[in-house]
């Protein structure tokens, strides 16, 4: 069925009582596709985004929870592949495929090398805030043109822009948000990792594991639930903030490590907020807590306890 008729097919099955339509829609980049839904299917269409892998669809070696999803990313090819290399060469073709044929096909004419020196720019400062000024100047472009880029990456679900949070208190705020490169085995691969062991060693390993909880977070929200980070020009911060509603808020602190450490920013941020939960994310198993009423808690069991929080509200 032609995907411009499909408004007026829906339309002619409602007045036959048939409902809403019945429609597969399959995995399309297509601006042209896109503009034509928006046009003619407008209050009739559902948008779905499709997320890699989470640790609920898998099975991981005993011993190693998250390990392989972590290095390897979401794409079922590459997390199933049989060995490190294959996955990084699926990981590799997938990059080159989208920079020298999907992208062009969408209609933004930039060329290839460019745009991959800026998703590799951008693994570099991996959940750094924003700074759209140096890397104009490191790719020899202007800051407006830093943004247009930004901003294709973001569309295309390879890049995450994570705001920061804006609200009435008495205190001077970030204002630029941070980015993350979405998928976990991408970013390795921008990055030039291996694998796990080399991971361990990076100084990319706190950021890697930061955007890796985090998209496995996000991926169970709700659109009803708004994600933010939190930062003070005086050094308060919470790497991930859920709110919930108004003064409903969950802090998030993420750490690669399996005996973590809270710093004082992070309870002073929640008690800016008057927040009602805080966790600590990190690489252990175990749940504990680490007194101020903050738990440590693995991804997994932090995942249960959000999905478990929405069911009751």
């Amino acid at each position: 069925m032609a995907h411009g008729r499909s408004g007026g097919v829906i339309d002619a099955r409602r007045r036959e009582g048939r409902g809403n339509g019945r429609f597969l829609v399959l995995g399309s980049a297509s601006n042209e596709l896109l503009k034509q839904s928006s046009e003619s299917l407008a209050g009739r269409i559902y948008y779905s985004e499709l997320t890699g892998l989470n640790p609920f669809e898998i099975e991981e070696p005993h011993g190693k929870p998250l390990q392989r999803l972590w290095m390897r990313g979401g794409f079922p090819d590459s997390y199933g592949a049989a060995g490190n290399h294959e996955s990084n060469d699926w990981r590799q073709n997938f990059i080159r495929t989208y920079l020298e044929r999907d992208i062009p096909q969408l209609g933004p004419r930039i060329p290839a090398a460019t745009l991959m020196r800026f998703w590799t720019m951008l693994a570099h400062v991996q959940g750094e805030l924003l700074n759209a000024s140096k890397l104009a100047g490191s790719l020899g472009v202007e800051s407006v043109t830093i943004s247009r880029y930004l901003d294709l990456m973001v569309d295309l679900l390879l890049v995450r822009r994570l705001m920061p949070w804006h609200g009435n208190i008495k205190k001077r705020l970030v204002k630029s948000p941070r980015t993350y490169i979405r998928d976990s085995g991408v970013l390795h691969t921008l990055l030039q990792i291996p694998d796990y062991e080399k991971l361990l060693g990076h100084p990319i390993l706190g950021k890697s594991w930061e955007g890796f909880v985090i998209e496995n977070i996000l991926s169970n929200l709700p659109s009803n639930i708004y994600p933010f980070f939190y930062r003070t020009s005086a050094g308060a911060e919470i790497d991930l903030l859920l709110e919930f509603g108004l003064g409903d808020y969950w802090a998030v602190e993420i750490k690669a490590s399996r005996i973590p450490t809270v710093k004082k920013g992070f309870h002073t941020a929640c008690e800016d907020l008057k927040v009602k939960r805080k966790f600590v994310v990190y690489t252990g198993e175990d749940e504990f807590s680490l007194g101020s009423k903050t738990t440590v808690i693995s991804l997994a069991r932090f995942v249960e306890e959000l999905r478990t929080h929405l069911f009751q509200n």
